[in-house]
């Protein structure tokens, strides 16, 4: 009997695939969940697979890759997909697809499967991943191919089959976890003109429940890295997890957007991100004083460039390596600890530091000083404007103004 590899989550979607894949291509359905850090969702899986008709399951542990890998070299970079958005879903998908073809190709399967809808963007990373890595796979993709049009006919189907499922239509949220964020889709959330429901987050406090007085944390980063936490070395697993902890008890890092899907619509979405927030505006504020003027500017320009290829499943691309090769050279000096502010979904700055600081406070004094000489500013400016006073003067000449 032919094999397919499923990349499987246990949600409502790839539950009832198993037995679609079994009905309707007669294939042998392999499971392959990889875990990104979902935590307890992880602990049914195993029985749940082969209840729903898999021959086995692999649960690959790949937190480590995962942090390591794809969310540090995405956060030295800076990128935040349409100035909102920290990518947690977006990562996860090449990482997902390179251990589809990993276990694929030791059961000697022929295909791979995975439950992204034809509406999404999770379809193109998945099969962009795929594609990069092992061209010869076959590639099936249920929701372009069934019958069922609607997360309704989904839970029906599953009720039909006696399939449990963790989604209900009275709480319909397609939701995707991992270490970085959880995502929320769907429900009443495709109503932009509705306000979040409270049943949303799971993460993360609403910041009014959030504690009445401040939390400090203090972030260290080693060549754009980060390492410690309130001065306790950690690894890249333990130090993300303490920060969603820290975070997501201060209401941090809870994203309501519509976002511009890259097959041409626009959805609503609630990530909560809450350590990813605080890692991301730390290494902003590090850069800010590490960075010169014209090397920041232009890595701000790359940070947009890299968010979109994550965003659009182009991890594995010769661009990114290119990029990934730019930010490593910028990140040599980013080196040093931030302090950061916590209070009712607030991350503010509370003081940085680095041996490598290019913030001289003798130059930029408002005080008296012996380095500067403002006289020299007026040669600067004379200079700097004269293009706008040489167009001036033809204007007037001409008659313009």
């Amino acid at each position: 009997m032919a094999k397919v590899v499923l990349a499987y989550s246990g949600g409502l979607d790839t539950s009832i695939i198993i037995p679609w894949l079994k009905e309707n291509y007669g294939y042998e359905v392999i499971a392959m969940v990889a875990d990104l850090g979902q935590g307890e969702e992880l602990a049914p899986l195993e029985e749940k697979a082969i209840k729903s008709g898999a021959s086995k399951i692999y649960i690959q542990d790949v937190k480590k890759e995962f942090v390591t890998d794809y969310i540090f070299p995405t956060l030295r970079a800076g990128a935040i997909y349409e100035g909102k958005y920290l990518l947690g879903t977006s990562m996860a998908r090449p990482l997902i697809a390179k251990q589809l073809v990993e276990v694929a190709r030791r059961e000697g399967a022929e295909a791979v499967a995975h439950g992204a809808t034809g509406k999404g963007n999770d379809q193109v990373r998945f099969e962009l991943g795929v594609k990069a890595l092992a061209p010869d796979l076959k590639i099936i993709a249920p929701w372009r191919e069934w019958n069922i049009r609607s997360r309704e006919d989904a839970i029906d189907y599953a009720q039909e089959r006696g399939i449990p499922v963790p989604v209900t239509k009275a709480r319909p949220y397609s939701m995707d976890r991992n270490l970085w964020h959880l995502s929320h889709e769907g429900g009443d959330l495709e109503d932009p003109g509705k306000e979040m429901p409270d049943d949303v987050l799971l993460l993360t406090v609403p910041p009014e429940k959030a504690p009445d007085r401040p939390t400090y944390v203090e972030i260290g980063f080693q060549a754009g890295t980060p390492v410690s936490v309130n001065g306790e070395e950690l690894g890249p697993v333990e130090l993300v997890q303490k920060l969603n902890e820290i975070g997501g008890a201060n209401g941090i890092g809870v994203v309501d957007m519509v976002e511009n899907r890259l097959v041409g619509m626009k959805s609503r979405g609630v990530y909560e991100t809450p350590g990813g927030t605080i890692l991301w505006t730390a290494h902003r504020e590090l850069e800010s004083i590490t960075l010169d003027r014209i090397t920041m500017h232009f890595k701000q320009l790359v940070a947009a460039r890299y968010a979109e290829l994550v965003y659009d499943g182009v991890w594995f691309s010769p661009l990114r390596e290119a990029l990934d090769a730019f930010v490593d050279v910028t990140q040599r000096t980013v080196t040093g600890s931030v302090r950061l502010k916590l209070y009712k979904g607030n991350c503010t700055p509370a003081g940085l530091t680095s041996p490598y600081s290019l913030y001289n406070q003798e130059l930029a004094t408002f005080g008296r000083d012996e380095i500067y000489s403002q006289k020299d500013a007026e040669g600067f400016i004379n200079l700097f404007g004269l293009p706008l006073k040489v167009r001036a003067l033809m204007e007037q000449k001409a008659g313009l103004r």
